[in-house]
């Protein structure tokens, strides 16, 4: 198994894993579906939060509930959690099958939740259980013109 491989792991895997790390426990999670600037910004930000970063990415399955738009995800969970693995500032990838990450989060325990400023602070999944225990929720300024949505209308667009 090559490095970037030993770096996606199953959720008891996962819960091991973090077990052994010492210092704050970073945590963000998506579909990472087309990986762009906004997302190695995002991902990097994060990574500068603590001392290992844990992302959560959404199944297949759970992307198509999520309602992301017709074909989506364009490239499969496996791909998508290589591609991840294999960025400097990403230490460990989980894949989760629900609708939202709360269960991943409560199971892994981070420190530090990292999301976009996309989302407001009371859209943040997962915000509330961190703070109550002491940790803090980040929220990381978004890079102009980047988004997977956006990517995808224009590919369409010329086609």
């Amino acid at each position: 198994m090559t490095h970037t491989g030993r770096k996606v792991r199953r959720l008891g895997e996962a819960i091991t894993w973090r077990t052994r790390q010492i210092g704050p426990v970073v945590f963000t999670n998506g579909v990472f579906d087309l990986i762009h600037p906004g997302h190695v910004e995002l991902l990097d930000s994060a990574r500068g939060e603590g001392i290992v970063l844990i992302v959560g990415l959404n199944s297949d399955a759970s992307v198509r509930r999520l309602g992301k738009g017709a074909g989506r995800p364009l490239v499969a969970e496996a791909a998508r959690a290589r591609v991840l693995a294999g960025l400097a500032a990403v230490d460990c990838v989980v894949l989760f099958e629900e609708e939202t990450p709360l269960e991943l989060i409560k199971s892994l325990a981070p420190d530090v939740l990292v999301k976009g400023e996309d989302y407001s602070r009371d859209e943040i999944i997962g915000g509330d259980w961190i703070e109550s225990r002491g940790g803090k929720v980040v929220r990381v300024p978004l890079v102009q013109g980047f988004s997977t949505s956006s990517l995808v209308e224009r590919l369409r667009a010329t086609s």
